[in-house]
């Protein structure tokens, strides 16, 4: 049990070993999530009241809600044993790195070819370059929201179908070079209901879901900093000044001294369009058989593998206590 306990843990799935997840469920109890939420509120409306005083009033309230995220994050890293979850999904994330070539070749030509007209239209100009900097930020922040928003609910209707069908045979499979590979079998043999003990629910099933939404947003992020590069690039050799200041109706603005390659208003429009294609890609990555056979294929066996250890782990806890 210990040397299954030590292996959840390594694989990013503390929530998998009893006394964690009992640790955790009592760091969620309703006075300290409100408390919690409190201070976030408060840290992350000084925190925007100081930006929208100290550089502009429109940072005010990305900022806060940046800084109030941060705090809740910070809470979940530390007393949620969350930073053990990222850190296994930011490895296996990192780790699929190779279906990033096949999802670009699919993903970008029809996106660049749809993007790029809005790169050379006036109109989305001139909305980008009003966008001050608190409002670009609160725009990029809406967009992930919104990604998260299309990718949690169908991870997690992927989990609920793959734990509705588990056999003897792959509880075997999944325990094959792990600690609990000797006593598998017995447990299978055992008078046991596999289905009902390889259901996932609360806040294993949130375990889980976190691990495949940070494995997926690392790819996503690296897919929209190559478009953000692109029409950077793009921009700084294709679009004279002239052009830029007939469309926005001003000369464009510069930040930092030296060649004027990159204009103000470049890089708020490289960044809209960017924030705009890591949602597409979001949905491309959750639609695309191929690329969830792909993906998924990998993450899933890690997953099939968790499974099968909680049923027979589940049924050693039972016999010790």
């Amino acid at each position: 049990m210990q040397a299954a306990e030590a292996w959840f843990l390594r694989h990013g799935l503390p929530y998998f070993v009893d006394e964690v997840r009992e640790l955790v469920a009592s760091r969620l109890s309703r006075p300290r999530v409100v408390s919690v939420v409190g201070i976030a509120l408060l840290v992350g409306g000084a925190a925007g009241l100081g930006f929208a005083l100290l550089t502009e009033p429109s940072f005010g309230a990305p900022a806060g809600a940046s800084v109030a995220g941060g705090v809740l994050v910070l809470y979940a890293l530390r007393a949620l044993r969350a930073s053990v979850i990222a850190a296994w999904a930011l490895r296996r994330g990192f780790s699929s790195l190779g279906l990033l070539l096949p999802l670009a070749t699919r993903a970008l030509p029809m996106l660049l070819l749809f993007i790029t007209f809005l790169f050379i239209n006036a109109e989305v100009w001139q909305v980008a370059a009003a966008l001050e900097g608190g409002v670009l930020w609160g725009s990029v922040l809406f967009f992930a929201a919104a990604a998260v928003g299309f990718l949690v609910p169908r991870l997690a209707e992927e989990l609920d179908r793959f734990d509705d069908g588990v056999e003897a045979d792959d509880v075997l499979l999944a325990t094959r070079g792990t600690p609990l590979e000797a006593v598998a079998r017995e447990v299978v043999d055992s008078d046991i209901d596999l289905p009902e003990e390889a259901q996932v629910t609360g806040l294993q099933m949130v375990n889980l879901v976190v691990v495949l939404v940070v494995a997926q947003a690392v790819q996503v992020l690296l897919l929209a900093l190559a478009v953000f590069a692109f029409f950077l690039v793009f921009g700084a050799v294709a679009i004279d000044d002239g052009v830029i200041a007939s469309w926005i109706g001003h000369d464009p603005e510069y930040l930092l001294p030296g060649p004027h390659l990159v204009s103000t208003e470049l890089a708020h429009v490289s960044v809209f369009l960017a924030a705009f294609s890591g949602l597409y890609f979001t949905v491309v990555a959750i639609t695309d058989d191929l690329y969830r056979r792909e993906f998924f294929t990998q993450v899933m066996d890690e997953l099939a593998r968790a499974v099968g250890m909680r049923v027979v782990y589940r049924e050693l806890r039972r016999r010790t206590t």
